[in-house]
C-alpha cells in the first residue's frame, strides 16, 4: 500500500479559480506516485514535494512568500519522519528560498530539532545553501490573492505533504511564510512538532490555517494520539478541528495512516489540496 496527500493551504477563497494550483498539485502527486511505486522513501518523498511547492511561487510558502510588518521575508518549516520520530524545523529564516530542505539539514547535521532566525540563516549558509541575490526578484507574494480577510483576522496560507510508503513507513512536511502582516519574529504551528507537523509509526498530518489556534490545541500530535487511541482518523480530526472553530479560528489538515487511509478536513472556504491512496485516482481540489 502507498497513499500521499498534499495541500497548498486552507486560505482559498470562494469564486476565485485554481485551476493552475490544482494542475501543478496534480503534476507533484503523480511525481510523489512514480517514486513511490519505484521503492522511494516517504521521508524522502514528502521532503521533495514541498521543495517544489516552494518553488512553484504559487503557494504562501517558498518563492510565494510575502513580507511581514518590518518589510522581511521569514519562512517557516518542519518535517519528521515517522519511522524513528527524528525531526527538523527552521522558523524566521530569512534569504534563503528552501526552508524545507534547511529544516531537513538541521535534522540530518546538527543534534538540535529547530533553529531560528539569525542562526538558521548562518547554519544555511555553512551547509552551502545559495542565498537568494535578490528577494524582491525572487518572492512573487502569491498571498495577495487571499488575504482580504477583514481586518485583525489573521489571513494564512502554508504547504505540506504526508506520505506512506511501500516499506509501510510514514512522513510530513510542512512549509510556509505564515499569516500575512504578521510581525516580525512571529512563530506559528509550522515550525513546531506536534502543533503543525507529525509522523509516527501510525499517523501522519500536515495542518494549515490560522496557526496560534493549532498551537492552542497541538492540533497535529493531538489528532495522532486520538486515533492511536483507538478513534477513527476522520473522527480524530473533526474533533481536534472543532476545538479551533470554537475558539474562533479557521483551517485545515491532510492526514494518513498506515492502512492507507487519506481525509483532507477543513474548516475554511476552501482547502486547495490533491490525494490518491493505493492504485487509486488522484484527486484534486480546492473546495
Amino acid at each position: 500500500m502507498i497513499a500521499f496527500a498534499l495541500h497548498g493551504g486552507a486560505g482559498a477563497k470562494q469564486g476565485r479559480d485554481y485551476s493552475v494550483e490544482i494542475a501543478n498539485m496534480r503534476d507533484i502527486a503523480e511525481f510523489a506516485r512514480a517514486s513511490l511505486e519505484t521503492g522511494a522513501r516517504a521521508f524522502d518523498v514528502v521532503t521533495e514535494a514541498v521543495r517544489q511547492l516552494e518553488d512553484s511561487g504559487l503557494y504562501v510558502a517558498g518563492k510565494g512568500a510575502s513580507p511581514n510588518m518590518a518589510g522581511n521575508y521569514e519562512l517557516d518549516a518542519s518535517l519528521m519522519n515517522g519511522a524513528d520520530q527524528t525531526c527538523g524545523a527552521v522558523t524566521a529564516l530569512q534569504g534563503f528560498a528552501n526552508p524545507v530542505l534547511v529544516a531537513r539539514a538541521v535534522m540530518e547535521h546538527t543534534p538540535h530539532v529547530m533553529l531560528a532566525g539569525e542562526g538558521a540563516a548562518l547554519f544555511a549558509h555553512e551547509q552551502g545553501f545559495d542565498p537568494i541575490a535578490d528577494e524582491a526578484e525572487y518572492f512573487t507574494r502569491a498571498g495577495r490573492f487571499e488575504s482580504n480577510h477583514p481586518p485583525g483576522t489573521l489571513a494564512h496560507g502554508t504547504v505540506g505533504a504526508v506520505c506512506l510508503d511501500r516499506h509501510g513507513q510514514l512522513a510530513a512536511a510542512t512549509s510556509t511564510a505564515g499569516v500575512f502582516g504578521k510581525l516580525a519574529g512571529r512563530v506559528g504551528d509550522t515550525p513546531l512538532i506536534g502543533a503543525g507537523t507529525w509522523a509516527d509509526g501510525q499517523t501522519a498530518i500536515s495542518c494549515t490555517g490560522q496557526g496560534e489556534y493549532f498551537i492552542r490545541v497541538n492540533a497535529s500530535a493531538q489528532l495522532a494520539f486520538r486515533h492511536r487511541g483507538g478513534q477513527g482518523l476522520a473522527e480524530a480530526a473533526d474533533a481536534t478541528l472543532q476545538q479551533i472553530v470554537d475558539m474562533g479560528g479557521e483551517g485545515g489538515l491532510i492526514a494518513l495512516n498506515a492502512q492507507g487511509q487519506v481525509i483532507t478536513p477543513f474548516r475554511s472556504q476552501g482547502m486547495k489540496r490533491a490525494w490518491f491512496s493505493g492504485d487509486g485516482d488522484i484527486h484534486s481540489e480546492a473546495f
